[in-house]
């Protein structure tokens, strides 16, 4: 059983910034891939960005240059950065984990205002 938990979640206003943490536990074997997704309200869950376990990265289009994604293999950690924060940057981020199998977290919300 593994358990992903994110934290950091919150409102803030527009043009301001945000650090998710996302930490996997339990019956880890070793993790490949960790990221975030987000789900705006009425919109599908579209990926944010994503960090493999060699420390390669991929964004959206529409956060590159703003948020940045790192991880802790240590800690099976991963960070997401958000800085320069838009309106449409608000939604639920999840956070996934991939240890031989697909794991999400339960996500956390973030509101961005003007």
């Amino acid at each position: 059983q593994v358990q992903v938990v994110e934290s950091g979640g919150g409102l803030v206003q527009a043009g301001g910034s945000l650090r998710l943490s996302c930490a996997a536990s339990g019956s880890i074997f070793s993790i490949n891939t960790m990221g975030w997704y987000r789900q705006a309200p009425g919109k599908q869950r579209e990926l944010v960005a994503v960090i493999t376990a060699a420390g390669s990265t991929n964004y959206a289009d529409s956060v590159k240059g703003r948020f940045t994604i790192s991880r802790d293999n240590a800690k099976n950690t991963v960070y997401l950065q958000m800085d320069s924060l838009k309106l449409e940057d608000t939604a639920v981020y999840y956070c996934y984990a991939i240890s031989r199998s697909l794991y999400w977290g339960q996500g956390t919300q973030v509101t961005v205002s003007s």
